[in-house]
């Protein structure tokens, strides 16, 4: 589900110091309920790539932006992080730094920041944008806890700000709405296994 922005930024996270100049494009509700502890559990299950995003729209539309990636030159090596834009880890003070940094994940071009017991952050970048996927732990209306997706991003330039505006209408009918579903559905497997260990 959809929230709107002050769930993200009316709470304390250590990212809104890190990365003021970065514009909040999303928030979202996952589906993961669980208990205080739990957000490494799920930064574990994103980090690691599990679950299966069966949509068909879902894996066109990147297999789209890959290929036009390639064709196109958007996401070259010198266009990345520590070349084009330096990573938000030169930006963290010395308590996040000293801080585990948290896993990259695997089947997706993000680098960690940092992971603190209530919030981890990965950033990207290429030709068209500096993004920040940064993953709350936060309470529930049912007394328990649930992940929060925020996506940040600093577009380069004009064209950056054009391909994120020309992109939206994807990410909102076939992105989030596979995704999430994906989460919820490795979440509870996962969940389950746990709850039999």
């Amino acid at each position: 589900m959809r929230l709107p922005a002050t769930a993200h930024t009316s709470r304390p996270w250590r990212i809104h110091e890190i990365a003021p100049d970065f514009r909040l494009e999303d928030v979202w509700a996952l589906p993961t309920p669980g208990g205080r502890d739990d957000l490494p559990y799920l930064v574990h299950q994103i980090a690691d790539g599990s679950g299966d995003i069966s949509s068909p729209t879902y894996r066109l539309l990147f297999a789209i932006r890959w290929k036009l990636g390639r064709l196109l030159g958007w996401d070259k090596a010198g266009d990345g992080l520590g070349t084009r834009v330096r990573t938000l880890r030169d930006r963290l003070p010395a308590d996040l730094r000293e801080a585990p940094r948290g896993p990259d994940p695997r089947s997706v071009p993000f680098t960690s920041v940092y992971q603190l017991p209530d919030e981890w952050a990965a950033e990207v970048a290429n030709r068209t944008v500096h993004a920040v996927m940064h993953i709350g732990w936060v309470p529930d209306e049912a007394g328990g806890y649930r992940g929060q997706m925020a996506v940040l991003v600093k577009p380069n330039g004009r064209f950056g700000a054009v391909y994120m505006a020309a992109i939206k209408p994807f990410r909102y009918l076939g992105v989030y709405p596979a995704l999430l579903r994906a989460v919820g559905r490795t979440w509870q497997a996962n969940a389950a296994e746990r709850n039999a260990g």
